[in-house]
């Protein structure tokens, strides 16, 4: 399936500096080198009409010097397979240059068995779509980045923090390693996360409104606590350096999230 224009144009939130929001065309340069998401709802750009729901990478460029680009193309609902097959990668290729990153995050929607549109099967399907954003990242000059799926928030009835991604971030270690590619276990610190902070405080994390219990999308401090693990884990790999990031261990103010106007294509 092709991309219209206007799943063009809110699929690929442009590349923007640190706290900004604002569509445009991502141009990188040897200085503003540019981070691309490729993810489903847990990391994707919302709107107004989805507020107060947000998508870690909205939080990330809070942790980003301001010369180090995000721009977010994650989208709800997507799976590895999806995103290729409705042209999504393709536009993040058509716009990534050399010394840009790609970071990949799905999961969520690959478990769905009874989508054929979405399912990808672990240790096959999974990891080959996951090659054509590495091989399609590694041919223009940029380097691909792995990143486990950010767990949902599950207990069992000891307050035990439980795993919902079956193989698939085995699968995605696995990978990384045969590729020799970055891998930001976030699956492995969420789940660690969670458990320290147990059955209800973890509430105040997920999209828990008068409306809806969400125990997979995050609200602004659930999007910051992601983001601020995303980009230790870029740093611990060494994919950023130290002069890339800030506020590592700084509290942000949820206040520092917005919703642009419209939605989600």
């Amino acid at each position: 399936m092709s991309l219209t224009r206007r799943q063009v144009t809110v699929a690929a939130l442009a590349a923007v500096p640190l706290g900004a929001a604002v569509a445009g065309t991502a141009q990188a340069s040897p200085r503003h080198r540019t981070l691309y998401i490729a993810g489903d709802s847990t990391a994707a750009q919302k709107y107004a009409d989805a507020a107060p729901e947000t998508g870690w990478g909205m939080a990330l460029p809070f942790f980003l010097h301001k010369d180090r680009l995000v721009s977010n193309h994650a989208v709800n609902g997507r799976s590895s397979k999806s995103f290729v097959d409705e042209g999504r990668l393709e536009v993040i290729l058509a716009a990534i240059r050399p010394g840009d990153f790609l970071l990949i995050q799905f999961a969520h929607n690959d478990e769905k068995v009874t989508d054929p549109a979405r399912y990808t099967e672990p240790w096959t399907t999974y990891q080959d779509y996951l090659r054509l954003y590495i091989d399609g990242a590694r041919a223009r000059g940029a380097r691909p980045v792995l990143a486990t799926a950010v767990e949902r928030r599950r207990f069992d009835a000891d307050g035990n923090a439980v795993p919902t991604h079956g193989d698939y971030p085995a699968a995605m270690r696995a990978l990384a390693q045969e590729e020799r590619v970055a891998l930001l276990d976030i699956q492995a610190l969420s789940l660690a996360l969670w458990q320290r902070l147990g059955v209800e405080e973890t509430k105040k994390y997920f999209n828990w409104t008068a409306a809806e219990q969400d125990n997979t999308h995050f609200n602004p401090p659930g999007a910051i606590a992601v983001a601020r693990l995303v980009a230790r884990e870029l740093l611990r790999t060494r994919v950023l350096g130290p002069q890339d990031v800030r506020r590592l261990g700084e509290e942000i103010p949820e206040s520092r999230i917005t919703w642009p106007e419209g939605s989600a294509a």
